[in-house]
């Protein structure tokens, strides 16, 4: 993807992260945790122009969960209340087992899409993510099994290596989709040219999402938008709409839209996403 492809009016895909597996409702009340909390959001995000929703779940204390039965409810409650966005489950979490990490992928109804980390990170002073490749080439051949298409995400430039090793070892069903990410810890730096080299560096023909996190949500998912790709905003990645003002998931997502009118870039609907990314 690439500036030409702005130019073009190619139509811009939102996916909205709502919730995450980190931070809760200490940080903000309008952090959705609960299967109904979770679908009111995906029916708002969805209304204000969201095509994709990206879900994590929690046990009712608000802690992360992986079980299948936990994704099942807030699908559930998804389907209930919007008529045909695009459910993508998270598999990434922090000192999880491998077995747990499949477990979003086996819901009743497979989600269309999830995401697969593509190598090993430090989260916090104790913790690290460990995605080895023996643990991303099960999770990518189950997604393949059940007909899901795999959002690889992109923490670093090392990722950007494994994502090339992978399609070595795989086959993939094209587009390639990458979103890549940019923040703190062993992520890369949120500085406008990492994202350039991050896309230029991208196998030929892949698509790409833009991922900021906190205060670097805005100025790189419009850069992001600028240059051809998708872009990722929600709750998940940064609670503020502004400084000192905490957001809610359909007002980053109605900004990003509002953005992408002004930018002259059509927002993809459900269905436009998926001939896009051939779901």
């Amino acid at each position: 993807m690439s500036y030409e492809q702005y130019l073009a009016g190619e139509p811009l895909i939102i996916t909205a992260a709502l919730t995450g597996g980190v931070h809760g409702k200490e940080t903000s009340a309008n952090l959705p945790e609960t299967p109904e909390e979770i679908g009111q959001a995906a029916a708002a995000v969805a209304a204000a122009g969201a095509a994709v929703v990206h879900i994590h779940a929690r046990r009712p204390n608000g802690e992360r969960s992986f079980s299948t039965e936990r994704f099942q409810a807030i699908d559930d409650e998804i389907r209930a209340r919007t008529d045909d966005v695009i459910i993508q489950h998270s598999t990434g979490g922090t000192g999880a087992p491998a077995e747990q990490r499949h477990q979003p992928l086996r819901t009743d109804s497979p989600p269309e899409m999830a995401s697969l980390d593509m190598g090993p990170l430090n989260r916090y002073d104790h913790l690290t993510s460990e995605n080895t490749r023996g643990l991303v080439d099960s999770l990518h051949e189950e997604m393949v099994e059940r007909g899901i298409k795999p959002e690889m995400e992109v923490f670093n430039d090392g990722h950007l290596n494994e994502v090339y090793g992978l399609l070595d070892r795989r086959e993939m069903a094209e587009p390639v989709y990458a979103t890549l990410i940019f923040g703190g810890g062993t992520l890369t730096r949120p500085r406008p040219r990492n994202l350039l080299n991050a896309v230029d560096n991208l196998p030929d023909g892949a698509l790409f999402n833009t991922l900021g996190f906190g205060r670097h949500q805005l100025p790189l998912t419009t850069m992001g938008l600028l240059l051809g790709g998708h872009v990722r905003v929600g709750l998940e990645d940064n609670v503020y709409y502004r400084d000192g003002e905490l957001a809610t998931n359909a007002q980053l997502v109605e900004r990003t839209a509002r953005l992408a009118d002004e930018l002259g870039r059509p927002v993809a609907t459900p269905a436009e996403a998926r001939a896009i990314l051939n779901l």
